[in-house]
């Protein structure tokens, strides 16, 4: 059975770097939780690749991190294991689900895990982000506790090398 996980509810230094209100800035706030940098400083550095990387078919490339990270490029990928960390994936095609958003599902350690259109950060166990990722199903027990299983499926993750 896949254990939910608890979760730190944490913006990852945003509000303390000074920047406000509501963003996609999943993989910018994951980054700083889990290498311990400053949010402005991975900030600054995501929003530098956001700017060199060439425009796509579907228009210009997005000038800063704020709306979203394309983790999918070279660069991001080359930044990653610039500061010593390798990429780990959990799916391949024609896999289906393998490792869960769950407790005992993901190694100990600190993580930057991938998820379904999110990204977060995973210290030992526990959930670091702005809200709770999980997706679960929840019910009643016969001795009348809540019962959760979680159903999110983890793609891949970055792990210090």
């Amino acid at each position: 059975m896949a254990e939910h996980m608890a979760v730190v509810v944490t913006d990852g230094g945003r509000s303390e770097a000074g920047y406000v209100g509501r963003t996609g800035d999943c993989v910018v706030r994951s980054v700083a939780i889990a290498t311990e940098q400053p949010y402005g400083v991975v900030y600054e550095a995501l929003s530098t690749g956001m700017r060199t990387q060439r425009s796509t078919t579907r228009g210009k490339a997005k000038a800063s991190a704020r709306d979203g990270v394309n983790t999918t490029r070279k660069w991001f990928k080359d930044y990653m294991r610039s500061l010593g960390w390798k990429w780990v994936p959990t799916m391949g095609i024609g896999t289906g689900c393998t490792v869960h958003l769950a407790v005992g599902e993901l190694p100990m350690g600190r993580l930057v895990v991938a998820v379904s259109r999110h990204y977060t950060a995973v210290i030992n166990g526990v959930i670091h982000d702005s809200h709770d990722p999980q997706r679960s199903t929840m019910w009643f027990g016969q001795d009348g506790k809540v019962n959760r299983i979680s159903e999110r499926c983890v793609y891949g993750y970055w792990m210090k090398s």
